[in-house]
């Protein structure tokens, strides 16, 4: 059975705080930031690139575990919608500037909020199928970038950061029980960078600004998101994975002891936890000063558990990764420690 076995992250030293965005936003105290997000901070990577982000992970997860050393990795997966480059690979580049062996395999895939459920499955299967031992599975984003800095909706919640995660075939906090996903495009278009790619290439037309109903200021070559869309189909989504994990598992909804949902903001969980008749002792929200850092949220609030000893021997969790695409994911672990 694979296993969870380590846990770091990177956040970048630049914070925006609601009291900056205060003095940005007319209308918006640092209060109402947070009351609608129950988010103070949020981390943004100036002069720092998305492979730059993965790097410092990593390093960090070697560092502070001296007994896995970088000749023990023979696979690396980048998740990332935020690459160096259209090509060359960015996880090519991790892997030449972290001097990890030429025989270890590298690729990124590009999934945004569903991204660590779908990179522990792809790990996982790697390691079942006998392909690998020892997965570095890294998800650095850089959304800051695609954000318009008048657009509040996407502003005031999304914030960079990178995890690493080592997946072992032996040993582990964690084993890997089972997984379900589940992907429909024709919400692609609520969450989206308009231009930029072969779709609709940048252009000075692009480029060209509007303002939408809510006062939000924005061009194509920005991050769009359709608020009330995307919360709808959270609510009608998350449910049904949750169902369907706990059956491939053979268990039951009581039988959960704790949930780590992707953090997208708390207002989004809270309706969830509600709808779900979770109790909030079991159900972990972190997000206060970190934002959604999209396929970085679920790795940080594990970690973060973890080091807090939230988590006890035996105990089952239940992950949930949910967004953009729209694309979706759950996983169940139990824990070892």
């Amino acid at each position: 059975m694979p296993n969870l076995s380590r846990i770091t992250y990177y956040l970048p030293q630049n914070i925006l705080t609601n009291d900056q965005l205060e003095k940005e936003y007319d209308s918006w105290s640092a209060t109402k930031i947070y009351r609608k997000t129950g988010i103070e901070n949020r981390h943004t990577a100036k002069g720092e690139k998305t492979s730059d982000m993965a790097v410092k992970a990593a390093e960090e997860l070697f560092r502070s575990n001296p007994e896995i050393t970088k000749d023990d990795i023979d696979f690396l997966i980048l998740c990332t919608q935020s690459p160096d480059y259209f090509l060359p690979t960015t996880a090519c580049l991790v892997q030449e500037r972290l001097g990890l062996s030429r025989k270890v395999g590298a690729f990124d895939f590009n999934l945004g909020c569903s991204g660590y459920i779908y990179g522990l499955l792809l790990a996982s299967s790697l390691i079942q199928a006998t392909q690998s031992r020892n997965v570095l599975l890294l998800t650095s984003e850089k959304y800051c970038r695609y954000i318009h800095p008048q657009d509040r909706s996407t502003r005031t919640i999304f914030g960079d950061g990178a995890t690493a995660t080592l997946i072992s075939e032996t040993k582990g906090f964690a084993t890997l029980d089972a997984f379900d996903w589940g992907t429909d495009g024709s919400g692609a278009k609520n969450l989206i960078v308009p231009a930029g790619g072969d779709a609709l290439p940048c252009s000075s037309e692009t480029a060209k600004e509007q303002t939408d109903d809510s006062g939000n200021i924005r061009s194509l070559n920005n991050i769009y998101m359709n608020g009330p869309e995307i919360f709808a189909f959270t609510l009608d989504t998350v449910p049904i994975t949750i169902e369907r994990v706990l059956k491939k598992a053979s268990l039951e909804m009581g039988d959960i002891d704790f949930f780590v949902f992707h953090q997208a903001n708390k207002f989004m969980l809270e309706t969830l936890r509600v709808k779900l008749n979770i109790s909030e002792e079991k159900f972990i929200i972190d997000m206060k000063d970190y934002g959604n850092t999209v396929s970085s949220t679920i790795p940080i609030a594990v970690e973060n558990a973890r080091r807090k000893k939230l988590f006890h021997n035996g105990a089952k969790i239940l992950l949930a990764g949910f967004g953009v695409g729209y694309s979706w994911g759950s996983a169940i672990l139990t824990w070892k420690e």
